[in-house]
C-alpha cells in the first residue's frame, strides 16, 4: 500500500485544487434552494432522473478508460468503481416509482446541456485524459459529490420534505477513503510517468464545474408538456 507521504505530487495537485474551490466555488443550486426552503419533491425526481443518464455514461467511460490503460494501476480502480455504480444502479431505478416518476421517461428525462454536463465531460476525459487526469477528476468528484448528496439529505429532512425511504437508502451512501486513496495512487502514477500536473488539475477543476451543472439541472423546474417529470 502506497502510504500518503509517498503521494507527494497527488497530494499537491489536491491541494491546489482547494485552494481553487476556496478561492471561487462552484456552488450547488439544489442547497441554495434548500436554504430558502424552496426543495419541491419535482427537485428529487430531477436529481434522480439526471443521475439514472449519468450511471450509463459513466460506465462507458470507465470501461473506455480501462481499455486504454489496461497495464498501469487504473484497471484496478476503474473495476471497483464500475462495480460501484453498476450496483447502484438498481437502489436509484427503485426511486423511480415510490417518487411518481414515468418509468418510461428513465434515461431521456431532464433534457438539457446542464443535464447531460457531468456525462459528457467524463466521456471525454475517458477519451482523451490521462491516467492522471482521469484519476484525479474522479478523486475530485467522490470529494465534492458524496458530501453534497449528505448535504442535500440534511435540507430535506430539516424543511420537513416527506421523501421515499428508497431515495434516503439511495443518497445516504457515502464517500469511500479507500477509494479516494486509490485514486491518488493512480494520479502519483500517472504524474511520475510524464504526465502534466497543470491539465491534470485543469481538467479536475473542469469536471467539478459540472458537476455543478448537474446540481443546476436538478434544481430547475420542468415546464408541463415539455419537460415531463411524471406520469
Amino acid at each position: 500500500m502506497t502510504t500518503t507521504a509517498e503521494l507527494t505530487l497527488a497530494t499537491s495537485a489536491v491541494t491546489e485544487l482547494q485552494r481553487l474551490r476556496d478561492r471561487s466555488p462552484v456552488g450547488n443550486r439544489l442547497l441554495d434552494l434548500a436554504e430558502v426552503g424552496g426543495l419541491t419533491l419535482e427537485h428529487l425526481r430531477r436529481l434522480v432522473g439526471i443521475e439514472l443518464q449519468c450511471h450509463g455514461a459513466e460506465l462507458a467511460a470507465y470501461g473506455t478508460v480501462i481499455a486504454r490503460f489496461s497495464d498501469s494501476p487504473v484497471v484496478g480502480l476503474y473495476l471497483d468503481v464500475a462495480r460501484l455504480v453498476y450496483d447502484a444502479h438498481p437502489k436509484l431505478l427503485a426511486c423511480v416509482r415510490p417518487l411518481g416518476m414515468d418509468p418510461d421517461a428513465v434515461g431521456r428525462w431532464p433534457s438539457g446541456l446542464d443535464a447531460q454536463a457531468f456525462g459528457g465531460c467524463v466521456s471525454w476525459l475517458a477519451l482523451h485524459g490521462g491516467q492522471a487526469d482521469n484519476a484525479l477528476a474522479l478523486h475530485t468528484d467522490m470529494t465534492v459529490y458524496f458530501p453534497g448528496c449528505q448535504a442535500l439529505l440534511e435540507a430535506v429532512r430539516k424543511q420537513g420534505l416527506e421523501v421515499p425511504a428508497e431515495f434516503v437508502s439511495y443518497y445516504e451512501g457515502g464517500q469511500s477513503d479507500e477509494l479516494e486513496r486509490r485514486a491518488l495512487e493512480v494520479v502519483e502514477y500517472g504524474l511520475r510517468h510524464g504526465e502534466d500536473r497543470a491539465t491534470a488539475i485543469d481538467r479536475a477543476r473542469r469536471l467539478e464545474e459540472h458537476i455543478g451543472s448537474f446540481w443546476k439541472a436538478a434544481a430547475r423546474t420542468g415546464r408541463a408538456g415539455e419537460d415531463p417529470a411524471w406520469a
